[in-house]
């Protein structure tokens, strides 16, 4: 019986280089993967699946209004579909979660996940939450604060390096936006 998981970390734990890994294996097998991620990204230079250690891979991406389980289930009519791997997927919608778990039940094609748990005020994303909630399998990555904790959460700053306190969930960025910290300094960054 195939799993619907969900890889969550904080920024810079190496989710989509894991998940590209997985596609290259499952490829290496001369299985097919189907590769999501979220169509929010468009900064210049970026493929559609990005690492910071330089791989990246052209992938279908998704906006709130796309029937997943659909386009799946039509590649799927054009040749076996092994594995659905989806990034950024703390973008999903609730409704999209549940598709990709129909898609796990009903086509026993594993479907893996690989997202951000919180955004930058320690807010579950809607797509994290749905997941945290159905997925079969939770796993999480470990990322690294300055201080050598496991970094957990997401701090958001300005152009000063300076914490960000409010502002609309999703504002799309790299290391030039966000930080990875502990608990602790998370909370220390944003009480200066």
């Amino acid at each position: 019986m195939a799993k619907l998981y969900f890889y969550y970390a904080s920024m810079n734990a190496g989710k989509s280089t894991t998940l590209l890994q997985a596609a290259f294996n499952y490829g290496e097998r001369g299985m097919k993967v189907s590769l999501w991620t979220a169509a929010l990204d468009d900064r210049p230079g970026f493929g559609a699946i990005s690492s910071r250690i330089g791989l990246s891979s052209d992938a279908n991406r998704f906006t709130e209004d796309t029937d997943i389980l659909e386009a799946v289930l039509e590649e799927h009519s054009r040749g076996r579909v092994d594995c659905v791997l989806i990034d950024e997927a703390q973008f999903m919608t609730e409704e999209q979660v549940w598709q990709c778990a129909k898609l796990a039940d009903e086509t026993n094609t594993p479907v893996v996940c690989y997202g951000l748990r919180t955004d930058f005020q320690g807010k579950l994303f809607p797509g994290s939450a749905a997941l945290l909630g159905i997925a079969d399998a939770l796993v999480e990555l470990k990322g690294v604060c300055h201080c050598g904790r496991k970094a957990t959460m997401n701090m958001r700053v300005d152009e000063r390096g300076k914490a960000v306190k409010e502002g609309a969930q999703t504002e799309i960025g790299g290391n030039d936006r966000y930080v990875a910290l502990c608990r602790k300094h998370f909370v220390q960054s944003l009480a200066h």
